[in-house]
């Protein structure tokens, strides 16, 4: 928990009591399925949880609003989020089952109240609509804007230039300039490592790209 609170501090005791839960529910559910890896598990404030809330710092979710969680896994970025903004609706969306229940069974146990999971491929879903879609390291990001884009709402303009406007917020590392390229969209780039100055957020980007 001290890598989240160096970066953030304004947090309800329920908030803090969720985010502490995490390890344990994550360490104990890791041994009946596998959704972190071994190697990773002992780091899961860093490597999962602050990494998911990276978003968190460039941008603020607005109450009311719906967010779906595109190949969610084991609940990332979209738990870490959820709790964040206690106010917001997340739908994770995997196409494994046994990942969702997993998802599920944190959220129970952690009393977060404002999470849905959907259990099919999100070029499935053809009945909702969302403000934004949110990913990590799931797919390239031709495919993830190929997905998302006719999930989302039209961009509505904000008050604050501290809110991004309707689109596609996703996770990943490395040398994009290819993805990006093959992907036909002009999105805005983010470090991590900008915003978290550690070693672990080095070559990791948030990939924004307006509706």
């Amino acid at each position: 928990m001290q890598e989240i609170l160096k970066y953030f501090d304004d947090f309800s005791d329920k908030q803090l009591q969720q985010f502490n839960a995490l390890a344990g529910l994550y360490k104990e559910w890791n041994e009946k399925i596998n959704v972190i890896s071994r190697k990773d598990i002992d780091s899961i404030y860093l490597h999962h949880v602050l990494h998911s809330l990276s978003i968190a710092a460039i941008t603020s979710f607005q109450p009311g609003q719906e967010i779906i969680d595109i190949g969610c896994g084991g609940g990332f970025p979209g738990i870490p989020l959820a709790i964040f903004f206690p106010e917001v609706q997340f739908h994770l969306v995997d196409s494994i089952a046994k990942k969702l229940t997993v998802v599920n069974a944190v959220c129970e146990s952690a009393g977060i109240t404002n999470v849905t999971t959907q259990h099919t491929r999100v070029e499935q879903i053809k009945d909702r609509k969302f403000d934004y879609a949110i990913s990590r390291a799931v797919a390239p990001l031709k495919d993830l804007w190929q997905w998302s884009k006719p999930l989302l709402k039209k961009s509505t303009p904000h008050a604050s230039e501290d809110i991004l406007a309707n689109g596609l917020i996703c996770l990943k590392g490395g040398d994009l300039h290819e993805e990006i390229s093959a992907s036909l969209t002009r999105p805005t780039l983010y470090s991590i490592h900008d915003i978290f100055p550690e070693p672990y957020f080095e070559e990791k980007f948030i990939v924004y790209v307006k509706r």
